[in-house]
């Protein structure tokens, strides 16, 4: 039976006193102090062993501990932790075994020793949660692209971290301290990225500028050029930031083991922070969600390369073509339709769907809306 912990020791104190009296009843003493026969005879043995002292509560620890982690081996591991204090222990034990360095037996090794050096809050842990996951099948079939939350310089201004990440591979294709959010400043980054890597199959981003002016003005002068570039543009779902779950999820990832630890005064400062990081990044940091692998382990550059000149739009012979005019509108079937500004002095085509009554819109490859005649209200694509 346990002692009551607020008197533990004045408790044991009174009990060995008593029971070493000439005469003592030592089951009657159990049944006052509600402990058992053998937990009392084990406080009197060390009582006549130790004196006082041996009623106090030992260290549980054993003598010996063969399976310990060597100092070696937790040196290693605590100086990984100081260079990455973001990572934990899959990343780290992950780390030091592609470098050939010692190892610990397990992830949860390392995360012991982390534990057991006070480097590991609880609360913080607790916060981490995976993402849903899916994933395109190829490097450059999908891209995502973010703008992660700005925030003040020291010397005046902001900075506006703008990502984008490969989907498959997780490869950081860009991370650059942007003084805005504009068009020309993301175009800008698209050229430099495009030239390097090419270009990918379709780009994913969110519904506000500079790629959509809310989710029923989809489409901005950025994306259509994307889209004449021959890269089909998606939008995340109004309202649901998960759909571009692994920039949103590379965003923490940022604020954790950058954003949290720097303070600069100057994009450029900032800049000089990103670049090398990026290197990391994709070369060096174990990727969960890749099997401990790198991203640049699992990405190539794409085979299609950037064309310095936008090339011709052309359509089918049985397309139905209608310029869009200066208010961005088309007219079919002596109706109007709104498209969209972003399309203006665009010629677009109209299709026949297999239902009757329906067309759908496209601007280059891309279907970007569709008109019901039957619909009479009906006057936007």
């Amino acid at each position: 039976m346990p002692w009551r912990e607020s008197t533990v020791m004045s408790l044991r104190s009174e009990f060995v006193r008593l029971a070493t009296q000439e005469g003592a009843n030592i089951s009657a003493l159990c049944r006052r102090f509600d402990i058992s026969r053998k937990t009392a005879y084990k406080w009197l043995k060390r009582y006549q062993q130790e004196g006082l002292d041996g009623l106090k509560d030992r260290s549980r620890r054993p003598r010996s501990s063969p399976r310990r982690t060597s100092p070696s081996v937790e040196a290693a591991v605590l100086e990984v932790r100081q260079a990455h204090p973001a990572w934990g222990g899959r990343k780290i034990q992950s780390w030091l075994l592609t470098r050939g360095r010692v190892v610990p037996a397990s992830p949860n090794t390392v995360t012991a020793i982390l534990r057991r050096h006070g480097l590991i809050d609880p609360e913080e842990a607790r916060k981490h949660r995976p993402f849903e996951r899916f994933e395109a099948a190829e490097p450059n079939e999908l891209w995502q692209m973010d703008f992660k939350g700005y925030f003040p310089l020291g010397e005046g201004g902001y900075c506006h971290p703008l990502t984008l990440i490969d989907d498959h591979s997780r490869y950081l294709l860009g991370l650059w301290a942007c003084p805005d959010e504009t068009q020309a400043t993301v175009r800008a980054r698209l050229i430099q990225v495009f030239r390097e890597y090419g270009l990918p199959r379709r780009i994913l981003v969110d519904n506000g500028p500079p790629w959509g002016d809310g989710a029923d003005n989809p489409y901005t002068l950025l994306t259509v050029w994307l889209i004449r570039l021959g890269i089909r543009v998606s939008h995340s779902s109004a309202y649901h930031p998960q759909t571009l779950g692994k920039d949103e999820r590379f965003h923490r990832t940022l604020q954790e083991e950058v954003l949290e630890r720097h303070a600069c005064s100057t994009l450029e400062d900032w800049q000089g922070i990103f670049t090398p990081w990026r290197d990391i990044y994709n070369y060096e940091r174990p990727h969960e969600a890749l099997g401990m692998q790198t991203p640049a382990s699992r990405y190539r550059p794409s085979p299609r390369p950037y064309p310095e000149v936008l090339p011709p739009i052309v359509y089918e012979p049985s397309d139905i073509v209608r310029k869009v005019d200066v208010s961005g509108r088309i007219s079919f079937q002596n109706r109007v339709f709104r498209v969209g500004k972003a399309f203006r002095h665009q010629p677009v085509c109209v299709r026949p769907t297999d239902r009757d009554g329906e067309y759908a819109v496209f601007f280059c490859q891309q279907q970007i809306g569709r008109i019901d005649l039957r619909c009479e209200e009906s006057r936007h694509v």
